[in-house]
């Protein structure tokens, strides 16, 4: 394969997956992890992408359009292990709180199947009607700011309604792990805001992150590694990146 099919062919990889691998690509193409990280830098400089540690993601121009209906087709079967691995942390008689996550989404879609008795707060609407169908679950929505991004509610008022409860466990979507200062990002300050105010009312705090998120990183940072307890993945982040996560403090589920 010459060199520009290669760089087309990681390019509709990078559109179909959001985040690429050097050690995947190199074992998919059969080359050298320098000639990858040549591609990769090449295609970089063209405006295609941005590299990461160990690989790379969509432009922040691309990433910043992309809409909450298209994430839901994006690593689906990575999602539904992430939300099996999360189910079995959650105890009948619990309170816990879901946000704006299409992993989250998975994870509600587990949920209504269970005999579990739980009282269910979340701010995004599509895991509130995917939860109300259990008459065992107690559902309640956050209310707020209506975001048609994530059809649920964000801001001030949805944080001042999350203010109000003490959950006993919390799930969180991320968009990636700053790793210059392992702090957790998201897209906007607005997002940040609601995660922030909900992680402050969870005793035990999980991040929902397929291993695709270990090698990007967005814009805001809503939290440290230390401020919460594990992250529920399918799949180990490289052993570089687990040792730095470890250091923290935070599991790897």
């Amino acid at each position: 394969m010459f060199t520009e099919e290669r760089q087309q062919a990681i390019i509709q990889l990078l559109n179909q997956n959001g985040s690429i691998s050097v050690r995947d690509l190199s074992v998919q193409f059969d080359v050298t992890a320098d000639c990858i990280r040549k591609d990769l830098k090449a295609l970089e400089n063209g405006g295609f992408l941005k590299r990461t540690y160990g690989g790379a993601i969509l432009s922040k121009d691309y990433e910043l359009g992309r809409e909450l209906v298209d994430r839901r087709n994006v690593n689906q079967k990575e999602k539904r292990d992430i939300a099996r691995k999360a189910v079995k942390l959650i105890q009948s008689g619990e309170t816990i709180f879901l946000d704006a996550s299409t992993t989250n989404l998975m994870l509600a879609q587990l949920l209504v199947h269970t005999s579990l008795k739980l009282i269910v707060v979340s701010n995004m609407l599509d895991i509130l009607e995917t939860l109300t169908p259990n008459p065992a679950l107690d559902v309640v929505g956050t209310g707020g700011m209506m975001n048609s991004s994530i059809n649920g509610f964000l801001g001030i008022e949805a944080a001042r309604s999350i203010q109000m409860y003490s959950f006993d466990r919390g799930f969180f979507g991320c968009c990636g792990i700053d790793q210059t200062d392992m702090t957790l990002t998201t897209l906007g300050a607005v997002d940040g805001l609601t995660k922030q105010t909900a992680l402050k009312a969870c005793r035990h705090k999980y991040i929902m992150m397929d291993h695709s998120k270990f090698d990007s990183n967005e814009c805001y940072k809503f939290a440290s590694l230390d401020d919460i307890d594990a992250i529920v993945t399918d799949r180990e982040p490289l052993p570089e990146l687990k040792k730095l996560i470890e250091a923290e403090g935070v599991k790897i589920i």
